[in-house]
C-alpha cells in the first residue's frame, strides 16, 4: 500500500512516520509512505496556498489549486485497479473508526489531505472519496489526524504485524473494547494476574477474555454493544453479566 499525505506543514512527519509500526512496514516493503508539501504546487512567487473567504469573516481558507494539483500529480498514471481514496480531514467529515480503518486498509492507495487555517476550500471536498474527523473536537490542522489515520491503516495491512492476531484482538476489531491484559510478574504489589490466565485452559481462558471484554463495553461504551454484531454466546455472556451486577446491587440493598 502507498500512503501519500499532503499537507502544508511537512516536518512535523518525520518523526511519527518514522517510528514503530510505519518504520517497520516501510522496511518490509508492505507500505510506502511520501509526503507532498501542498506550497510546492502553489504558482506564485510567494508560494501563497490559502486566501481570505469569500463573503468576509476571520481566518484564511487554503486555495483550491495546489490542492487539486497536489491529489493529481501524486495519482500520476494510478491505474482503475488501484482504487485511489482521497480522504480529506475535516473537522465536518464521519467520524473515523476501525470499520472505517478497515476499508481504507483494504485500498492499494490512500492519500490523506491535511486542511490547515480555517479550513478548505470547498470544492476540494468534491474530489475526496471520503472526509473524515477523528473526534469531536477541532485542531490546528489535519495534521495530526493524518498520522492517527495512517497509524490505524498501516497496522491492518496484512504482514504489517506479523500475527494478525494482535489486530484480531485490539478494541474496536469486532466493535467492542479489548479485554484487560497482563504480563509478569504474576503477583505485583498483591495483585494478582486472575487466575484463568495461568491455568493453561484455552477455552476457558477465551470465554474469560471475551467475558471482560463485553463487560468493558458494556460499562465503558453501551453505544458499541448496540450496535456490534453480538452472537448467541455474547448475548448469554451479556445476560450473565446483567445478573451478577443486579445480584450485587440485591446484596447492598
Amino acid at each position: 500500500m502507498r500512503i501519500d499525505v499532503l499537507t502544508l506543514f511537512p516536518e512535523m512527519f518525520e518523526g511519527p512516520l518514522s517510528e514503530s509500526v510505519l518504520k517497520q512496514a516501510a522496511a518490509k516493503g508492505l507500505i510506502e509512505v511520501r509526503v507532498t508539501n501542498i506550497r510546492d504546487f502553489a504558482t506564485d512567487r510567494h508560494r501563497t496556498a490559502d486566501d481570505y473567504p469569500y463573503g468576509g469573516g476571520s481566518g484564511m481558507v487554503m486555495k483550491p489549486e495546489p490542492v487539486f494539483d497536489a491529489v493529481e500529480s501524486v495519482l500520476g498514471d494510478a491505474g482503475r485497479d488501484a482504487q485511489p481514496a482521497i480522504v480529506l480531514l475535516s473537522a465536518r467529515g464521519r467520524l473515523f473508526d476501525q470499520g472505517l480503518a478497515r476499508q481504507l486498509a483494504a485500498r492499494r492507495r490512500l492519500v490523506l489531505v491535511c486542511g490547515h487555517y480555517k479550513g478548505v476550500d470547498e470544492r476540494v471536498a468534491t474530489m475526496a472519496t471520503h472526509e473524515v474527523s477523528i473526534g469531536d473536537y477541532v485542531l490546528t490542522g489535519g495534521e495530526i489526524a493524518a498520522m492517527v489515520v495512517a497509524d490505524a491503516v498501516a497496522r491492518l495491512v496484512p504482514g504489517v504485524l506479523g500475527d494478525i492476531e494482535s489486530a484480531e484482538t485490539d478494541s474496536h476489531f469486532e466493535g467492542i473494547l479489548g479485554p484487560p491484559s497482563y504480563t509478569r510478574p504474576e503477583d505485583y504489589r498483591g495483585m494478582r494476574v486472575p487466575d484463568v490466565l495461568v491455568s493453561g485452559h484455552h477455552e476457558a481462558i477465551r470465554r474469560w477474555r471475551r467475558t471482560e471484554a463485553l463487560r468493558a463495553t458494556r460499562a465503558r461504551r453501551p453505544d458499541l454493544i448496540a450496535r456490534a454484531a453480538l452472537s448467541d454466546e455474547d448475548r448469554k455472556i451479556l445476560r450473565e453479566i446483567e445478573n451478577e451486577e443486579a445480584g450485587r446491587g440485591r446484596e447492598g440493598a
